[in-house]
């Protein structure tokens, strides 16, 4: 009886180690939790990051201040990098790929954000509009140098890769913020402490999950023959749509005074402690990965095309 891919049902030759459609590792078995690594680089970045927080909040040690917000910038992007990998979603792309799509994400995309929003002050609420669509162009960027490599061709790794570059770019947008809070705050070390937190904590919602979902959908159509399709503009607009929302739901807050906690148009700050999580950033975030999941699924449902199998 012939041996066929537990993912997507295509035969499998016995010399191969990797689905030919999707990319998946043969007789793939995700490790127990226990053994993977995902929860260390967690658990160990978190107790690193809190130690260098309290040296520096007790010391006023100013030459911490580049560890402490490396730490909080990275922690939760790479983690989830990581937990990616480690589930199998990444099958046949070997790490330092994977870590150069984070880190091509993150440079290219903010060298690339920066030129593109440059002059767009002064333009109110269509700057926020605009501001989404530079980002979305840019963070792909760092995943661009693959889209000729055919076996990187499947929907998946689109999607998993193009998650990773979001994460890359949200990194490194998180230590900007950081620095910027902190310098405006006349070295307010909560304010720092806020920002690298509640940013962390939400990164897996916005950037990684919206750049997942412009690759993706480029990598599915490129396995067709022509990656600009309107699929194509359909997935950049979604994860543009979303993008502006989020923008345009975080500023400008009104304070309603309740019992046991602050309401603010806009947004409800948490103390958990003091962690402010924007109510409706959630939603939009939550919106984004049900759209996200759906398109992983719907990856494992259709192989990938003869013509680019056979490519």
């Amino acid at each position: 009886m012939p041996t066929v891919c537990e993912r997507c049902g295509t035969e499998l030759s016995d010399d191969s180690r990797f689905c030919p459609s999707c990319g998946r590792r043969r007789n793939f078995k995700p490790r127990p939790l226990l053994q993977r690594n995902w929860w260390r680089v967690l658990l160990v970045g978190f107790l690193m990051y809190l130690v260098t927080e309290y040296l520096l909040s007790s010391t006023h040690n100013f030459n911490l201040i580049p560890t402490v917000i490396l730490l909080g910038a990275f922690l939760v992007p790479v983690t989830y990098v990581v937990y990616l990998y480690e589930s199998g979603a990444l099958y046949d792309v070997p790490i330092p790929t994977v870590a150069l799509t984070f880190f091509y994400g993150g440079i290219l995309g903010v060298i690339a954000a920066t030129f593109l929003e440059q002059n767009l002050g002064g333009l109110g609420i269509i700057s926020l509009l605009l501001v989404g669509v530079s980002e979305e162009f840019a963070k792909p960027l760092g995943v661009l140098w693959l889209i000729r490599r055919e076996e990187y061709a499947d929907e998946l790794h689109g999607l998993v890769l193009g998650g990773a570059a979001g994460m890359g770019f949200a990194a490194l947008e998180t230590m900007g913020y950081g620095l910027a809070f902190l310098v405006q705050s006349g070295g307010d070390l909560q304010v720092l402490t806020q920002v690298l937190v509640s940013r962390g904590l939400l990164a897996p919602l916005a950037h990684g999950t919206w750049s997942a979902i412009v690759v993706g959908t480029i990598w599915r159509e490129r396995t067709r023959g022509h990656w600009f399709t309107g699929r194509t503009v359909r997935g950049f607009g979604a994860a543009v749509l979303l993008h502006f929302l989020w923008d345009a739901t975080a500023p400008f807050p009104i304070d309603i005074p309740l019992p046991g906690l602050m309401l603010h148009w806009r947004f409800i700050d948490l103390t958990i402690p003091a962690i402010a999580l924007p109510i409706p950033g959630l939603i939009i975030g939550a919106i984004g990965v049900w759209i996200l999941i759906g398109l992983f699924r719907e990856s494992g449902q259709r192989p990938m095309p003869d013509a680019a199998r056979a490519a």
